[in-house]
């Protein structure tokens, strides 16, 4: 959605009152040595990393991530090309092993976090542009941000993967993860990895995996294509279909694939202080809402519906993320939030740790 220009005047004039209003205000010495913002909080969703709020810091991340790719990557797959360091380099690191990029961004004459979020702000407040951010734009941020790293992670593996360096990776190329091997004779194991799997994500069926489609073929769930979620669905039934008719009963069912679903959400079962036995009931209800020819049994076909809540997708964290953001930085509680209320929540969207002798009086000055 475009900004006309009062829009642009009105944001203009809220970053200089915020900036003017932070340079005047008394700030308390910053004395603790202990207080510092870090990449990644050690607050996790459902073991899914937080996503980076700043598009900057994300940078940062993967940057140092990436050296940490390399050097395993080297180590694991050009062993000729490693050798032992000389006894004199080994004292001697390269210069970008100097710089920690916790130390950049505690250091306010490179990175103030308070001008960072008046900047990103109106890059969230997109729809509709009202001077507030919504659940739905801070998940649609949060999602863009998350498909970008997922992105990133993707061509890495892809140049891990590429042998011949074509762009395109062939059933071949791809190693299967250790885990999924058999351990007495090396063999795939596990279905996840076998080429079924592979041609699902193959869109346009020539026998390679182009960027698109090994990301694809990397996270299924994410995934637009049918007959990915079909081959998912497919999985999911043969992983738990003890009696191997190709389907799943409701013991079946009910011991593996319901425990999945009602923890993705709850509330449409009114399952969330029930267990044991009790449990059957609703999950009777779900199965019976689930199996469309009611011959008592779910086919792969009718796992569809819950495929994204037995495999959460990118877009389930960022919203997750997304509501947890909110809940800690509304302090007016009306579900949406202003300029001001990000500016004053900062180690919300900029992760921290803090000491548990800390005073929280001069909290915000090791923000601003």
């Amino acid at each position: 959605m475009g900004k006309g220009p009062a829009t642009v005047v009105v944001y203009v004039v809220l970053a200089i009152f915020f900036l003017l209003l932070i340079s005047f205000s008394p700030r308390t010495p910053r004395t603790n040595p202990h207080r510092r913002l870090k990449l990644r909080s050690s607050f996790s969703f459902d073991k899914h990393d937080r996503i980076s709020f700043d598009p900057l810091v994300a940078e940062i991340e993967r940057r140092r991530q990436d050296k940490e790719w390399e050097k395993h990557y080297f180590s694991d797959h050009h062993k000729d090309l490693v050798s032992e360091p000389a006894p004199a380099a080994e004292s001697q690191p390269e210069w970008e092993d100097f710089m920690d990029a916790e130390d950049y961004l505690n250091d306010e004459d490179r990175f103030n976090v308070t001008q960072r979020i008046i900047m990103l702000f109106p890059k969230v407040d997109l729809d509709p542009v009202d001077g507030f951010v919504s659940l739905d734009e801070l998940t649609e941020w949060n999602l863009r941000n998350s498909e970008k790293e997922v992105m990133h992670r993707t061509e890495r593996d892809m140049e891990a993967h590429d042998k011949n360096h074509d762009m395109l990776i062939s059933f071949q190329e791809y190693e299967a993860p250790s885990w999924s091997r058999r351990s007495h004779d090396d063999s795939v194991d596990m279905g996840w990895w076998k080429e079924d799997h592979f041609n699902a994500s193959d869109v346009n069926g020539d026998g390679y995996l182009n960027k698109t489609e090994f990301n694809d073929f990397l996270h299924p769930a994410d995934s637009k294509n049918p007959k990915l979620l079909n081959w998912l669905a497919k999985e999911e039934v043969r992983e738990r279909d003890s009696d191997k008719d190709g389907k799943l009963n409701f013991k079946e069912f009910f011991h593996g694939i319901f425990d999945l679903v009602r923890s993705y959400d709850e509330v449409g079962y009114n399952v969330s202080h029930q267990s044991g036995d009790s449990l059957e009931i609703p999950a009777k209800k779900m199965m019976a809402d689930l199996d469309h020819d009611k011959d008592g049994f779910l086919s792969p076909e009718e796992l569809l519906p819950v495929i994204d809540k037995i495999h959460p997708t990118e877009r389930y964290y960022a919203k997750q993320q997304a509501d947890y953001v909110i809940t800690q930085a509304d302090t007016d509680k009306d579900g949406r939030l202003t300029l001001e209320e990000m500016i004053d929540h900062p180690y919300v969207f900029y992760s921290a740790i803090f000491n548990d002798d800390e005073d929280d009086d001069y909290f915000h000055d090791e923000f601003r």
